[in-house]
């Protein structure tokens, strides 16, 4: 299982410059991205405990509803360690 293996430095600074270069495409500064996902990351923790290495938060283009224009959205992989308040 691939998915809770840490992650090398390369691997991370992969992950950095894909951001990066999503963040230029869609005109979302890295400062701006960083934020949304540190804010992400805040409000899903006061539920789930995550895996903050295993995250994965993209902005990508997508097709509107209508179909005729391209409209970025925001993409999440967000591993779950484990619901908090889970009763067993």
């Amino acid at each position: 299982m691939d998915f809770f293996r840490k992650k090398s430095s390369g691997q991370k600074a992969v992950d950095r410059l894909k951001l990066v270069l999503v963040s230029d495409r869609s005109n979302c500064s890295p400062e701006i991205m960083e934020q949304i996902k540190n804010d992400i990351i805040q409000v899903i923790s006061k539920y789930v405990e995550i895996d903050v290495e295993g995250l994965d938060i993209k902005i990508e283009q997508t097709e509107s509803e209508t179909g005729n224009v391209t409209v970025p959205a925001i993409c999440a992989s967000i591993p779950v360690k484990e619901i908090k308040g889970k009763r067993s």
